[in-house]
């Protein structure tokens, strides 16, 4: 089994100092979360920004500011930026962002795409032409139908085939549990690579199991601040540095 790929998720788009005080919200801090997290063992960082009142922003000329410092504080740690909604943003908004930034790594969320799919088209299409890899968030096997759905109707492009599975939410829901890895996997038709992130303490724990399963996995506070045992992570570095101690000897040992 190849070692797989660790991108943390720093900051999300709900979160703020009250949830840890250690959470990066400005450029700077980001940036400093980037250094470390990359020393800890994380390819890459998926990317969140806040305007001048904290609050979450798909601002094409902050996203920039963001991804110069982390690429020159940070080099060769891919970048892959959110269009999330956050209840904020509608589809016209989100492929305003992406027809502005052009940006080589986006994650999209296909059920946030399917408020308006004649824009979704348009946004699908505006990153192939530019190259941008998506990733398409996936909740649940209706998720990954309309993905399939959409691929064989031309709105999402055979060449955008990477997922991300979400186990869990911020708050309600069933749990996040390992075993609900394979079963939504198992609904995903035509991907090339997968990865998954994990709401809850039970993170750590279906990472692990993605990564055995041959997945990728991304960890960080977005998705838990805490670990399996309630301890609060210092930081999202040492999440990642916990995580890489978990999964590493998984991948050299089967390989």
């Amino acid at each position: 089994m190849a070692e797989p790929f660790i991108m943390v998720a720093p900051t999300g788009a709900r979160l703020g100092k009250a949830d840890h005080p250690a959470l990066p919200v400005s450029v700077d801090e980001i940036t400093e979360t980037a250094i470390a997290c990359k020393a800890a063992g994380a390819h890459g960082l998926h990317l969140h920004i806040r305007d001048a009142e904290g609050a979450h922003s798909l601002d094409p000329g902050r996203y920039r500011e963001a991804i110069a410092a982390i690429n020159a504080q940070a080099p060769r740690l891919k970048l892959q930026i959110t269009t999330e909604a956050a209840d904020r943003f509608e589809v016209a908004d989100q492929l305003r962002c992406i027809e502005a930034l052009r940006p080589e790594w986006a994650s999209v969320s296909i059920r946030e795409m399917a408020r308006d799919p004649a824009v979704a088209a348009r946004l699908y299409a505006c990153a192939a032409e530019a190259s941008t890899c998506v990733q398409h968030i996936l909740y649940d096997a209706a998720d990954a139908r309309l993905l399939t759905v959409w691929r064989r109707d031309g709105i999402v492009k055979d060449t955008q085939t990477d997922v991300i599975l979400v186990l869990g939410r911020y708050a309600g829901g069933p749990p996040s549990r390992p075993d609900h890895i394979a079963p939504l996997l198992g609904q995903c038709t035509g991907i090339n690579r997968w990865m998954v992130c994990a709401f809850g303490p039970a993170e750590h724990g279906c990472l692990a199991e993605a990564a055995r399963l041959g997945g990728d996995l991304r960890v960080g506070f977005e998705n838990a601040c805490h670990g399996p045992d309630g301890t609060i992570w210092r930081n999202n570095a040492a999440s990642v540095a916990a995580l890489v101690r978990a999964t590493l000897p998984l991948s050299l040992v089967e390989s």
